[in-house]
């Protein structure tokens, strides 16, 4: 991780460095929360697709509270973190771990089927 202040982005970390701090964090999650995960992947993606820094991170599936019109040998659901956000949002190695870790539990409890409003009543949001 270095400094850039000439270019606005405060760290550097290539995708497979960022990939090791989402599984550290993932790590330290308590295991009630991960272990509930029924075809969940994780996955890191640079930018979401309109290339804005204003996202964190996505849960692209079906919440457990849906599952109902969940078929057998569905496509895992996904949730997304994106790097460059995450990057031009923190200023230290501790503000992006802390950052992750919210962007984990937000986009895990919406798989458990809370809303934005409700994680931004928890502090979540």
């Amino acid at each position: 991780m270095s400094e850039d202040a000439g270019s606005g982005v405060a760290l550097r970390l290539d995708a497979e460095q960022f990939e090791a701090l989402v599984v550290d964090e993932l790590d330290q999650l308590p295991d009630d929360m991960v272990e509930g995960l029924d075809n969940v992947v994780f996955v890191v993606e640079d930018r979401p697709e309109d290339g804005s820094l204003d996202l964190l991170g996505l849960y692209d599936g079906w919440a457990l509270t849906e599952r109902d019109r969940y078929g057998v040998g569905e496509l895992p659901d996904r949730i997304i973190l994106y790097r460059e956000p995450h990057l031009a949002a923190c200023s230290d190695e501790q503000e992006l771990r802390d950052e992750i870790h919210t962007t984990l539990v937000h986009e895990i409890a919406h798989f458990y089927g809370i809303d934005d409003a409700r994680l931004h009543e928890l502090g979540w949001a």
